[in-house]
């Protein structure tokens, strides 16, 4: 699984800065000849072929750190971040607020990472239990005989007895006053009946493009919530966002990883209020009855924008399906 493509900008737009910043750490002294092509070094790299301006006759630990730096791109910052996420959420981007951001990953940076892990980490949960995504009509027989008598006569009392009955050929949706677009979309359900692992692709290629929009939905929330608050800008809760979201991200790699070994692992979702309160509390310095009825308020103002988000994403999903 991959990001989408402006993801994939962003994070490449900031492995570029890091690239710049270790190139800067190990340039020759301005002046001195280019190992390549023997002009006057300015800058880390050659101005006239190009090439590094960098010594490369360094230590076997030098070289190694190094690699183990590029290849994480976090320049020790992980170690600092990581814990404090987990641990002093509030202070953590309470610091990034103040101006405190050198010893601290990019909050984008971290959220695209975390992002990258659930998208992997799911990915590895739906593999190891070798299941197939499968759409299904009330008519399907496997569906009908997973369906006790008693289940049978109340779907049937509250949709009607043809829908208990309904296949794939008899579905006609009727969503809209123009036949075309009626046809349109009976077409693409069709399909995905027919094809079900079109509509999984298309849905996990857009899937990473909806989940970012999960940073503005969860900005305007915030700034809903704290409406009345002096002193706090869109921005603070973009940052706070990022830090929350990663945290969330993280657990839920987590599960998708532990859930590989134990149906339990699913009881470790149970920290996000708690960090969430902690976070919220710390960053905005809220006290508790005004911490949990935001909590309250995020909590809906959140399950309405998923919903949101998941049924935007399946008509996505279904338009562009191959």
């Amino acid at each position: 699984m991959g990001l989408g493509a402006p993801e994939l900008d962003a994070a490449t737009a900031d492995a570029i800065a890091g690239e710049i910043g270790r190139a800067s750490k190990h340039a020759l002294p301005p002046g001195t000849p280019c190992p390549n092509c023997g002009t006057p070094l300015q800058g880390p790299w050659c101005h006239a072929c190009g090439q590094k301006g960098e010594a490369f006759h360094r230590s076997i630990w030098h070289l190694a750190a190094e690699a183990v730096e590029g290849l994480t791109h976090f320049d020790g910052r992980f170690w600092q971040t990581l814990p404090r996420l987990f641990l002093k959420p509030g202070q953590l981007t309470r610091d990034y607020l103040d101006g405190h951001r050198a010893s601290q990953i990019p909050p984008f940076r971290l959220f695209l990472v975390v992002l990258l892990l659930v998208f992997f980490a799911g990915g590895l949960n739906l593999g190891a239990s070798h299941q197939k995504f499968k759409l299904a009509t009330l008519g399907d027989p496997q569906v009908q005989a997973k369906l006790t008598p008693e289940q049978k006569a109340n779907l049937e009392s509250a949709l009607g007895e043809k829908a208990t009955h309904l296949q794939a050929k008899d579905i006609n949706l009727d969503i809209t006053a123009d036949k075309g677009t009626n046809a349109y979309w009976t077409a693409k359900v069709k399909h995905a009946l027919e094809d079900p692992e079109a509509l999984m692709t298309a849905v996990e290629q857009w899937g990473h493009r909806f989940a970012v929009l999960m940073l503005p939905v969860a900005a305007l929330l915030l700034t809903l919530a704290f409406a009345f608050k002096k002193d706090v800008y869109v921005f603070d809760h973009l940052i706070f966002s990022m830090h929350s979201l990663s945290f969330q991200g993280l657990l839920v790699t987590a599960g998708f990883l532990l859930g590989m070994l134990t149906d339990a692992a699913w009881q470790i979702l149970w920290l996000a209020p708690v960090h969430l309160f902690f976070h919220m509390r710390g960053t905005y310095r809220s006290g508790v009855v005004g911490t949990l009825a935001r909590m309250t308020f995020l909590f809906f103002g959140s399950s309405v924008a998923v919903a949101v988000l998941i049924g935007a994403l399946v008509m996505v999903g279904l338009a562009t399906m191959h």
